[in-house]
């Protein structure tokens, strides 16, 4: 299984293209799991390229039995439903890999597949984030604790969309002390720039 650490150092989420070039790249230099758990985010870059047929492709062709491999490709079809545009088609995908998840310890990655479920079902969206919060938060693992940046943000944009001001700047503000914690200087300035929009508007 490939590590977190890995693909941060292949990704660039500012550049798709350079991103899917590096993963190709990666993927073409091993074999079996790893090889296919470094397409499952080639498929991620061409969804961000909105090269939505093409992340299909890839992911179509993806077959493994491996944890890991089933559970980023779920999650990954999630996501190229959801950029595409089909909401209601992403949830099972999000679902699907918020169990296989599960099952397989995978916390990093369950983490990951109920912060997409509180984006593409936002009916949803307290539940599906205390649930990802409560995991984050138990983590001993700095990388997955970061993932309470991540999860707040986004929290408080929903917040701030439904026309909770107060509300969302709270959150906003507990997302500019995380960052400030335990973030990188750009999750940082991000957090920074959000709590100064919201208390603008």
């Amino acid at each position: 299984m490939i590590t977190q650490q890995q693909l941060d150092e292949l990704w660039e989420f500012g550049d798709a293209t350079a991103s899917e070039a590096r993963l190709r790249a990666a993927a073409d230099a091993v074999t079996g799991a790893e090889r296919d758990e470094y397409l499952t985010q080639v498929a991620r870059s061409l969804g961000l390229q909105d090269r939505f047929d093409d992340a299909r492709t890839v992911l179509t062709a993806i077959s493994s039995d491996d944890g890991a491999v089933a559970t980023r490709v779920a999650l990954e079809r999630g996501r190229v439903e959801n950029s595409a545009g089909h909401r209601e088609q992403a949830v099972p995908y999000f679902r699907t890999a918020a169990e296989l998840a599960e099952q397989h310890g995978l916390e990093f990655l369950r983490i990951d597949a109920l912060h997409m479920l509180a984006i593409a079902d936002p009916d949803h969206d307290a539940e599906w984030t205390m649930d990802a919060v409560a995991l984050a938060d138990a983590s001993t693992d700095d990388r997955t604790r970061r993932w309470l940046i991540s999860l707040h943000n986004n929290h408080a944009w929903t917040l701030f969309d439904a026309g909770d001001r107060d509300g969302a700047i709270a959150e906003f503000e507990l997302t500019r002390q995380l960052a400030e914690a335990i973030g990188t200087p750009t999750q940082q300035q991000y957090a920074r720039e959000a709590l100064e929009e919201a208390q603008r508007s």
